[in-house]
């Protein structure tokens, strides 16, 4: 899901797409495809009025959303530049990040999951992506589609899963981590997309709970969502192995909307005590306060 803020805008080129709203009800709820009035290109995809993902056609490599912006420098940093990676996307959507992907990193194979089949052929119809893309849409509850992976397939895995406006609950627990652990590869990394607001109790507890199974973690996000001043989206960032942080804390810096990034002492100070989260504890996100999305975007 993604919040209020985050928005670049330049020139783009023309899609060729007809500008009409699509919509039509899938399987956890009514889908709405909203034409973007200053990108030709571009498409918002709205779950129940709730913004899931931006996707430009005519140029994958433009991302609307700042917490999808902090996410791709994890791709970006990953291996050699262009170097072909193994990733799995826990959520689809508009197929966002995969596009990108695709178009920085040639020759990828990538697995996407998703829980709503009828989203998915949506996108898949109304929204393709190139056939040069090596990428396999599952339809499929994330813990599922995880527990059948061999272990170390993947270099890395992205969790960016809500129903609706919520990450469901079985997705934030000690033992879903642990999942995500094992089909990692040595050297992978784990990028969670949240969201919370004040007092942050959820981001605090996914913080404890993802640094339970990873000796290295750290937390993006911008000042004002940190300090507990509005809602919005934190990025997770986790691996087994020492995370780039001098790099991820330049390109999050250098962004539209800068972010800062938590590590460390400070990482500790963020999650104040807070436990990990069991399946037998485990409870949904924090719902988002009245109009926090953008009135434009709401079409119905």
């Amino acid at each position: 899901m993604a919040g209020a803020r985050g928005r670049q805008r330049k020139p783009s080129r023309r899609s060729g797409r007809p500008s009409r709203v699509v919509r039509e009800p899938v399987d956890t709820g009514i889908a709405e495809l909203v034409p973007d009035r200053d990108r030709p290109g571009g498409w918002t995809l709205l779950l129940d009025g709730s913004p899931q993902s931006h996707v430009d056609l005519a140029e994958p490599t433009y991302l609307e959303y700042e917490y999808l912006r902090r996410i791709a420098h994890l791709v970006d940093l990953a291996g050699g530049p262009g170097q072909p990676l193994r990733v799995l996307h826990l959520g689809g959507g508009a197929l966002t990040l995969p596009r990108y992907v695709a178009a920085t990193r040639p020759g990828s194979w990538q697995q996407v999951v998703e829980v709503d089949g009828r989203l998915a052929e949506l996108i898949r119809r109304e929204l393709p992506w190139p056939r040069t893309m090596r990428v396999r849409v599952r339809v499929s509850d994330a813990r599922e589609a995880l527990a059948r992976y061999p272990d170390g397939r993947f270099d890395l895995v992205v969790g960016d899963v809500f129903a609706g406006a919520l990450v469901p609950a079985h997705l934030t627990s000690v033992e879903c981590a642990e999942q995500v652990s094992g089909v990692l590869a040595p050297g992978g990394r784990y990028a969670l997309n949240i969201a919370d607001g004040p007092p942050l109790t959820f981001a605090r507890a996914q913080a404890a709970t993802i640094r339970a199974v990873f000796p290295h973690v750290c937390l993006l996000a911008d000042a004002p969502v940190l300090r507990g001043r509005r809602f919005g989206n934190l990025v997770l960032v986790a691996g087994h192995r020492p995370l780039p942080m001098a790099e991820l804390t330049r390109l999050a810096a250098g962004d539209p909307f800068p972010a800062r990034l938590v590590h460390g002492a400070d990482l500790d100070a963020f999650t104040g005590g807070a436990h990990p989260v069991s399946d037998a504890t485990a409870v949904p996100s924090s719902t988002p306060p009245p109009r926090t999305f953008p009135v434009g975007l709401r079409t119905c």
